[in-house]
């Protein structure tokens, strides 16, 4: 038997693999958050309007699902990280220089978001294999938690740029495609090693898998309920706190918070994860999420935002990683590229309606029923995964 790679570089390779989510997901789709209310004073915007750039980055994200398996067969896993990191990057440098066009802005939010589902499937790909080896859920919650650096980064840079002068949002565009490519630098050998490289290790036949989708059909509806609902939290996040007169440093601390946040849940989750049955683990985040979205509804002291933050934070990035785990349960090795991309596609169908019918539901009712709309529909998918018995679960294992 062939030696695996001494613990200290699996950890280096984790953690670079942990930046192509801080890319896709923290710079390319939740900073975006940090822009909206600059961008809607400035622009003219409403809330439904502001929402729809985030669903044109859903629907990309959808159509990147779509095509990832078939992508990743022809390329491999590994170009098919590097190459939506490059695409990330590009989309947003385009983004900052389209100017105030809303439909340029729609096409470029599109692109990043076919480019974040390559980076999101191949680096659940790599982080499962590893997971495998290491016995442990660890890989996959360091993996997904890369978002949050990408979240803290942005709530750190973004507001103080900002300030008081919405004009200044093109350059807070450019300042995250620097980030992205310094990520892509990064982490451009996180996917070398072992059959990852390859394409002979069941990639080469990699289709979208939705008979997963049927066998596991409660935690596939748990997960549309948690992708339409936790998308409206962080898209809107900036705005609630803006139509309650936050200050930027608030404003800065509140998503510091959050990312960080996002950066310790796998000291948290990743032993629930492995070892609790069923979907209990899943359950208990979706819990967490709806009762921290709510928090903030409650009160708008400093206090309580930040300890909704928190608990956001710490929660919304450990679902992908327990779904991704149950997948890894329930199918074969050589079927998880096809696997991930099916509950991907879930999810992007999810986020792809949620920020628009929740924006919309904003322009009526004010910017709170966004927090709302997360609380109400995290907490329905709690219920679903707590209704999940071990045994039916355990019946979807492969013989």
């Amino acid at each position: 038997m062939v030696p695996g790679p001494p613990p200290d570089r699996c950890w280096g390779q984790w953690v670079r693999l942990a930046l192509g989510p801080a890319s896709a997901l923290g710079f390319a789709r939740f900073a975006y958050g940090l822009l909206v209310p600059a961008m809607r004073s400035e622009l003219h915007w409403n809330l439904a309007q502001a929402g729809t750039l985030t669903t044109a980055n859903s629907l990309g994200y959808l159509l990147g699902a779509v095509v990832a398996a078939p992508v990743a067969r022809v390329l491999g896993i590994a170009v098919t990280f590097r190459l939506g990191m490059v695409l990330t990057a590009a989309a947003l440098a385009v983004n900052a220089a389209t100017g105030r066009g809303y439909a340029a802005l729609l096409l470029t939010r599109l692109v990043a978001g076919v480019a974040g589902a390559l980076v999101f499937i191949t680096a659940g790909v790599i982080a499962s294999r590893a997971a495998a080896r290491a016995r442990s859920a660890a890989p996959l919650t360091i993996c997904f938690a890369g978002a949050g650096l990408g979240i803290a980064i942005s709530g750190a840079v973004l507001p103080p740029l900002l300030g008081h002068h919405p004009g200044r949002w093109p350059l807070g565009w450019g300042v995250l495609a620097a980030a992205a490519g310094l990520a892509t630098i990064i982490s451009w050998t996180a996917a070398e090693g072992g059959r990852e490289d390859g394409r002979e290790d069941g990639t080469a036949g990699a289709v979208i898998h939705f008979r997963s989708v049927a066998q596991l059909w409660p935690v596939a509806l748990a997960y549309l309920l948690f992708a339409a609902g936790y998308i409206a939290y962080i898209t809107f996040l900036s705005a609630y706190l803006a139509d309650h007169r936050a200050g930027v440093g608030q404003v800065a601390l509140t998503w510091a918070l959050l990312g960080f946040a996002a950066v310790a849940a796998p000291a948290l989750w990743s032993r629930p994860i492995s070892a609790w049955p069923g979907a209990r683990a899943l359950a208990a985040l979706l819990a967490g999420l709806s009762a921290a979205s709510a928090l903030a509804l409650v009160t708008t002291a400093p206090a309580a935002v930040a300890g909704s933050a928190i608990g956001y934070g710490v929660t919304f990035l450990g679902v992908p990683a327990a779904v991704t785990a149950l997948n890894r349960a329930a199918v074969a090795p050589g079927d998880w590229t096809g696997a991930l991309a099916a509950f991907t596609v879930v999810f992007a169908v999810g986020q792809t309606a949620g920020p628009y019918l929740a924006g919309a539901l904003a322009d009526r009712y004010g910017t709170g029923a966004t927090l709302a709309w997360t609380a109400a529909l995290c907490g329905a998918g709690a219920v679903i995964s707590a209704a999940i018995r071990p045994p039916a679960t355990a019946s979807l294992e492969r013989d």
